[in-house]
């Protein structure tokens, strides 16, 4: 198991504000990844006034909800699971699958390795390269699976590289782990943000491949991880049946549903969060792209992939310099095969990309 040092998250501003005495209200985080422009005007109201709904149990089938989700992704009702976050769902269908060895494509978030190792189970990394910009190389990665590995994990968009998959390689990559018998659990938390999410979504790979479940939030996109929804979809009726047999009831308490039900529904709030990321991963792409001490990757999600180029400057460095201006960065020496050349940031509002970029930028 790869050992990760210890960092800072980008819900850790409570460590923040004990180590560098800044209080956390103060502190605009670029290393949460969540959409800047917080909770829906429309969720707040509708929240607000159905606050007596937390006198009632929820659904236990939570059946509007789990239509609500399908409508919005493309799928049908009961290929739908929901839960307490994707975390919860990441961790029933570990111990469902019982994995005893996986391959993750890394570097990525490390929570999928902690759950596979609670597991008894062991994970090997087909590490992305950074000659290649973080892109998979769908024909020599399949050239690693074979009938030892029981388990491929892979987060599209992947954090922190931003870099996608297409659905049509994803499709090869399937077709593959079928071949050996491989279950394909994806992490589609970032895929909403970017602008081709048609043609990097697998949801409609799920009709009529039975080895992949698909893993989604509202957490990042619709700027609620207090909320604690997530969902999955898969077209493995007998992996639903597991998961929901063993699932927790009522995991998803009665103002969640309600908000569930109107958030993917809100196109307001959806067009607006597009555009916006849209129009700033752009720019801040190009503003990082041209400067000569920085090398930027392409980024398909809400948060993009610096590399340092001087070697006077380490990303802790810019951590340090980002903090003390109230802003947080993600120093991403802690991921697997990057060191400390690199960082990640999330697109904000201008003004506060403005105020980064300044700070990074400063000599």
């Amino acid at each position: 198991m790869i050992q990760h040092k210890e960092h800072f998250h980008g819900s850790d501003l409570e460590k923040i504000e004990k180590v560098y005495g800044i209080r956390k209200e103060d502190i605009v985080s670029f290393s949460a990844n969540v959409n800047p422009l917080g909770v829906s005007p429309r969720l707040r109201e509708t929240l607000a006034s159905h606050i007596d709904a937390i006198t009632t149990y929820p659904d236990r089938e939570y059946t509007s909800l789990r239509e609500c989700i399908a409508a919005y992704t493309g799928t049908e009702p009961e290929h739908v699971i929901v839960g307490n976050g994707s975390t919860e769902l990441i961790s029933l269908f570990i111990q469902i699958e019982h994995p005893k060895k996986a391959i993750i494509v890394g570097p990525t978030y490390s929570e999928y390795e902690r759950e596979i190792s609670l597991g008894g189970g062991t994970s090997l990394y087909y590490p992305l390269r950074e000659k290649d910009g973080f892109l998979l190389d769908t024909d020599d990665f399949t050239s690693h699976l074979n009938e030892s590995i029981d388990l491929l994990v892979i987060c599209n968009p992947n954090n922190p590289t931003s870099s996608a998959i297409t659905r049509r390689d994803m499709r090869q990559i399937l077709d593959v782990c079928k071949q050996h018998d491989i279950f394909v659990m994806v992490d589609e938390t970032y895929v909403e943000f970017a602008d081709n999410t048609e043609d990097i979504t697998a949801v409609p790979l799920t009709h009529y491949y039975n080895n992949i479940i698909i893993l989604r939030g509202t957490s990042k996109f619709f700027a609620s991880p207090g909320l604690r929804l997530g969902y999955a979809i898969t077209g493995n009726r007998d992996l639903i049946k597991a998961i929901n047999t063993r699932k927790n009831p009522w995991t998803i308490n009665s103002l969640a549903v309600i908000a569930g039900e109107l958030m993917f529904t809100d196109e307001e709030y959806i067009r607006k969060t597009r555009e916006l990321i849209s129009t700033e991963r752009a720019r801040m792409y190009r503003i990082f792209d041209t400067h000569p001490d920085f090398k930027a990757y392409q980024p398909s999600a809400n948060f993009m992939l610096v590399r340092l180029l001087r070697d006077d400057i380490t990303s802790q460095d810019l951590f340090d310099r980002a903090i003390r201006q109230n802003m947080m960065i993600r120093d991403c020496s802690t991921f697997p095969f990057l060191d400390m050349k690199y960082i990640r940031f999330c697109f904000m509002t201008p003004q506060m990309n403005d105020k980064l970029a300044a700070c990074l930028l400063d000599d």
